[in-house]
């Protein structure tokens, strides 16, 4: 079974913004999404991707925590356009940012809408405790955080939280 290990992080400063190698708007909808998840009627997220002419149709594990099972399949892009504008139960959108530092990519997700001001990084990892670099740009972990997976952002968006939950205080140190 193929495992995603992802670790997210807020982002400090823009001085990542120097370091973009490519950037890509995207459009992603859930097809089994955070409702489902968290009513425990779903043991998965299902969630169709839109990047430019690129599409997929993810299944991720719904357990928290850093290292997830996670199937993906490539798909036509008019299939995506179809899936997200009838069945997905809102959309969310966002720019990823590739950022490669000593060798390792980061993806900062810059998010739109009811999630503007929303900066966030990921790394994949090939194992839970490989090590990887940390700039100066990189602020707080928010790995176990649910509100921060894109899937709860749909249905809790960015800007209805509160300042404790932007700041992400209840995080892990």
């Amino acid at each position: 079974m193929p495992i995603e290990i992802e670790r997210k992080f807020l982002v400090a400063t823009d001085d990542w913004r120097a370091a973009v190698e490519h950037s890509e708007p995207m459009a992603q909808g859930y097809l089994v999404g955070a409702q489902a998840l968290r009513d425990g009627s779903a043991r998965a997220s299902v969630r169709a991707r839109l990047a430019g002419e690129q599409a997929w149709l993810n299944i991720k594990a719904a357990t928290p925590g850093i290292a997830r099972a996670e199937f993906e399949y490539a798909i036509p892009a008019g299939d995506a356009r179809s899936l997200l504008a009838t069945l997905c139960d809102g959309v969310l959108q966002k720019t990823r940012h590739h950022v490669r530092v000593d060798g390792v990519l980061f993806e900062v997700d810059e998010f739109e809408g009811e999630n503007r001001g929303l900066v966030v990084a990921e790394v994949e990892l090939p194992a839970v405790d490989a090590p990887f670099p940390r700039p100066p740009w990189l602020g707080r972990e928010v790995s176990s955080l649910v509100r921060y997976y894109n899937v709860n952002l749909i249905t809790h968006p960015y800007r209805q939280w509160s300042p404790a939950e932007r700041a992400a205080e209840d995080a892990a140190c």
